[in-house]
């Protein structure tokens, strides 16, 4: 009977485990074949690169035959907004979050905070930053906010970007001397990445050094000097050559991607961090167009954004709806699949469902809280839509009559459309009245202390340098 009974147990038990492993491998199976699906992802920022630079949105000034098919193979989007300045663009792209809840001050992202790349690194996709940083000296933060693979500029020091450039590779200060191009090197090891990593899911973000100041030849330049250092020299008429080699290296993105197998298999994102440079003016839509970078009107913030997704999107498509710069935290992790932990300060809004042609409600308005450069307190606060702006001070904008904002309302003349406007933007102004949290405000301080400080030093410096 004894006999009987252990070999009971024992069938039942052997007869349980195999059980387990076998729904085990069955779980294993499908979640295997739902990563499979996953989305490659590849978001490119071009810096100080406004909407007005694309040929396929009415730019004349410069040739972009790569993006304008990138366009024509997904969705081009009309009314793209960022904030004024890149590193305050920086924050809410990364992290989904207004500037009011985590920016402390100018080239910085506070460590505490979780960005794209620590989302993605956490659902299992491989993960790549290549170009410019900004957010911090710390020779770990790019590996702290997700980044298995980083080639940076302005990570650890700020010495030249373009001919023969200083980079950080993995967190190494890198000396290039040879006539080496900054944008070149960082296009190949944007290739590299792709090639390394084309049989698993990869996050590739490339914020892009041009086509920022100093404006310089590329190696398509005629004049392009392989011996020239330093960023002195500057002259406008190469942010044409800038242009046109941002151009460049989305055509070579696309054919990697083609060669590869991974074109159906990844979603790319264009765009530009803020507004073209102030001395640049570009023709767009037949009319004279100044760069408004730092500006809090519309050349300030307005700025390119197209989405291709072959197979997914329907090609050709314009959409006319607000974007803003924290909706794409949301937008690439539900294109992947990603379920972002519950945060009720995440601000963005998801526009993947109108990348797939899904029913959905878009934005409404988009709200800023803008310090830049400037002293904590000094913010420029303000809430808008399509067709009015209203600023925390009262001024208030008609932006299809008046796009450069130099004539405020009269608030004793208003007609209902624009009460009834007015209202619904000072509603979302007093949602975020005390939205700035109080860690911040002891940063604040201490870095408003140091700023004094190193003014100071200079200070001591120029006048000790004149005695």
């Amino acid at each position: 009977m004894k006999k009987n009974i252990k070999f009971y147990v024992t069938t039942i038990l052997v007869f349980c485990f195999v059980v387990c492993k076998f729904s085990q491998n069955i779980s294993q199976n499908i979640l295997g074949a739902e990563n499979k699906k996953r989305p490659n992802i590849i978001l490119i920022m071009a810096d100080d690169f406004g909407y007005e630079c694309v040929e396929a949105n009415g730019g004349t000034s410069y040739k972009t035959p790569n993006l304008d098919k990138l366009a024509a193979s997904g969705i081009r989007f009309e009314n793209c907004f960022v904030q004024p300045l890149c590193t305050p663009t920086r924050a809410q792209l990364m992290t989904g979050k207004y500037n009011v809840r985590n920016y402390t001050s100018f080239g910085k992202l506070d460590p505490s905070q979780k960005t794209f790349g620590n989302f993605f690194s956490d659902a299992g996709y491989v993960t790549g930053i290549f170009g410019k940083w900004q957010l911090g000296r710390d020779k770990d933060l790019p590996k702290h906010f997700g980044f298995d693979t980083y080639t940076l500029w302005q990570h650890t020091r700020r010495p030249p970007r373009y001919a023969n450039p200083g980079l950080e590779i993995q967190g190494n200060e890198v000396n290039l001397t040879n006539g080496e191009y900054g944008p070149q090197i960082f296009i190949e090891h944007v290739l590299k990445f792709i090639e390394t990593n084309k049989d698993k899911q990869f996050f590739l973000y490339y914020p892009m050094c041009l086509t920022h100041a100093p404006f310089q030849p590329t190696p398509d330049s005629p004049d392009w000097d392989p011996k020239r250092t330093g960023e002195e020299y500057s002259d406008k008429k190469h942010f044409k050559e800038m242009t046109e080699f941002v151009d460049k290296n989305i055509g070579r993105i696309v054919e990697k991607l083609k060669t590869t197998g991974l074109t159906e298999k990844t979603l790319i994102i264009f765009l530009g961090d803020n507004g073209t440079g102030r001395p640049i003016t570009s023709q767009f839509k037949n009319k004279s167009y100044q760069g408004g970078k730092g500006s809090t009107t519309r050349a300030g913030m307005h700025v390119p954004l197209i989405v291709s997704f072959t197979g997914k999107i329907k090609a050709g498509e314009v959409n006319t709806n607000l974007i803003d710069s924290t909706d794409f935290l949301p937008t690439i992790a539900d294109a992947a699949g990603i379920e972002l932990p519950q945060d009720a300060e995440r601000d963005g809004i998801s526009f993947y469902p109108q990348l797939i042609g899904e029913k959905s409600k878009p934005r409404e308005w988009i709200y800023s809280w803008f310090l830049g450069t400037r002293q904590a307190g000094q913010e420029s606060v303000f809430s808008f839509d399509k067709q009015f702006k209203l600023y925390r001070q009262g001024e208030f904008f008609d932006l299809v009559q008046d796009p450069e904002e130099k004539n405020p309302l009269n608030p004793d003349s208003l007609n209902e459309t624009q009460k009834t406007a007015k209202q619904k933007l000072q509603s979302v102004l007093n949602r975020y009245e005390n939205a700035r949290p109080d860690w911040v405000k002891p940063l604040e301080k201490k870095i408003e202390t140091d700023k004094d400080k190193k003014r100071e030093r200079r200070k001591n410096k120029s006048v000790s340098q004149n005695l």
